[in-house]
């Protein structure tokens, strides 16, 4: 199982858009109007072969305009992970009592989303990609970001999502339980996938869930750190604040 997509959420999407454009050099691949079901706007962003995701609520409904309230602001929002088959993994955590709230399914593409009172508060998919010779090709199909998301990579400085780190009051006993779920080795805090982790931390923030930083493996992070000063984000030696979250530029 592999990292594939990280979303975040805001109360405004363009200027969140314009950051993430202004530092890491992103461009959006695709603004899928198939999450209007959610009550959501959005925009995709290849990040290597790997996709970040900002999402706005727009209906006051919408379990997103919740989950912002909830967190006090914008915030991580969800984990998407790619399997080769995602149907066996949807009946197995099905049979063990995981709640699914959404589910899709075609020969192109097959997703469940999980509950995220089963996931430790954080709202987590599954999915797979049909017709692929490689599922673990980072220039393999994606179909959250549309059909032509190549057109829309980064430089080559960004190489791609290396961790999601997600705050838990028991980092350790998180892990395990995710590594149960997921079927993924565990060390320490730490789940273990291909290409990437998923990082438990203690808690960062009154609410004490949900992404609060991603790894961002990149060639050379000075002009990164130089746009985001420029833009008077928060900023340390390796990170940058940015929607909520930490963006921690880790060695290509």
């Amino acid at each position: 199982m592999r990292l594939r997509q990280v979303a975040l959420v805001a109360h405004e999407l363009e200027p969140i858009v314009a950051q993430l454009e202004g530092t890491l050099g992103l461009h959006v691949a695709y603004r899928d109007p198939g999450v209007a079901v959610f009550g959501l706007v959005n925009a995709v962003f290849p990040v290597g072969g790997d996709f970040l995701e900002v999402v706005q609520p727009v209906r006051e409904d919408a379990s997103a305009a919740r989950y912002l309230k909830r967190r006090g602001g914008d915030a991580g929002y969800m984990v998407i992970l790619q399997a080769e088959d995602a149907l066996p993994h949807r009946a197995r955590l099905l049979a063990a009592g995981i709640r699914k709230i959404a589910e899709h399914d075609t020969r192109r593409y097959t997703f469940t989303h999980f509950h995220p009172g089963d996931f430790g508060g954080v709202l987590t998919s599954i999915d797979s990609v049909g017709g692929v010779d490689d599922w673990l090709d980072p220039e393999g199909d994606w179909p959250p970001a549309g059909r032509d998301w190549k057109a829309a990579k980064a430089s080559d400085n960004i190489r791609g999502i290396r961790a999601v780190t997600i705050q838990s009051p028991s980092p350790a006993a998180s892990a395990k339980r995710w590594g149960e779920l997921l079927e993924a080795p565990v060390d320490g805090a730490n789940v273990r996938l291909t290409g990437a982790a998923i990082r438990f931390v203690p808690p960062v923030d009154a609410d004490g869930t949900g992404v609060v930083a991603l790894d961002v493996a990149v060639r050379d992070p000075k002009p990164i750190l130089a746009a985001a000063r420029a833009q008077k984000l928060a900023t340390s030696e390796t990170s940058f604040q940015v929607c909520g979250i930490s963006i921690n530029l880790v060695p290509a």
